[in-house]
């Protein structure tokens, strides 16, 4: 009963500051039948679903088929392990909080649509640009947790996808990112980039990263 009146709670909140959200670059929203349950029913067991099933990492049924495609960057996304790292941040408005901070310094570091994208391919290989550095190999993903791994010549990245409003979110935590940004993209902003490694390790729990566009 304490679980679900949490989750409640955290609706409502999101429901009073933006309803009918399905803002651009947001890494959430509404409508995407995770089936994540809360212990409710009707029209708000729904919503509780889709939001926290949009915040909360793992598999919600998502697998390799909606995964393969062509992939641009479209803005910043963020979302926590589980639903203990989720309420101790402070609900589900930590996740946008998170993503109204990572946003600018995404653009800070020279993250654009134009120059950061992803190909995952049916064959499990994949063809990437972070910040217009061209990096490719195979990759591996588990539809049961939503865990990524890629793996190219000089390193083998660890991460999280989840389905969003807009597409896909591709998501790691603040060592990874930094090695996304800083070795594979060479993004010369080490303020930026220091600045988004801190907003991941700023919540127990958060992994920070990009929603993907088709």
């Amino acid at each position: 009963m304490k679980k679900g009146f949490i989750a409640i709670l955290a609706a409502v909140a999101l429901l009073a500051t933006s309803c009918g959200m399905g803002m651009g670059n947001t890494g959430y929203g509404y409508g995407t039948g995770t089936g994540y349950g809360t212990g409710t029913s009707g029209v708000l067991g729904n919503v509780l679903g889709s939001i926290l099933g949009n915040v909360l990492l793992g598999g919600y049924g998502f697998d390799a088929s909606s995964l393969a495609g062509n992939w641009s960057y479209n803005g910043a996304s963020a979302a926590f392990t589980n639903q203990q790292a989720l309420t101790k941040a402070g609900g589900v408005n930590a996740a946008n909080t998170l993503i109204q901070s990572l946003a600018p310094n995404f653009q800070a570091a020279g993250i654009t649509k134009k120059n950061t994208s992803f190909r995952f391919g049916a064959d499990n290989t994949f063809a990437a640009q972070v910040n217009g550095i061209p990096f490719s190999g195979t990759y591996t993903f588990n539809k049961a947790n939503g865990e990524i791994a890629l793996k190219s010549a000089a390193q083998t990245l660890k991460g999280n996808v989840m389905k969003t409003n807009n597409g896909i979110a591709l998501m790691f935590d603040a060592n990874q990112m930094s090695t996304l940004l800083q070795k594979v993209g060479k993004v010369n902003n080490a303020t930026a980039v220091n600045a988004v490694k801190q907003l991941a390790k700023s919540q127990d729990g958060a992994r920070v990263g990009f929603e993907l566009t088709k």
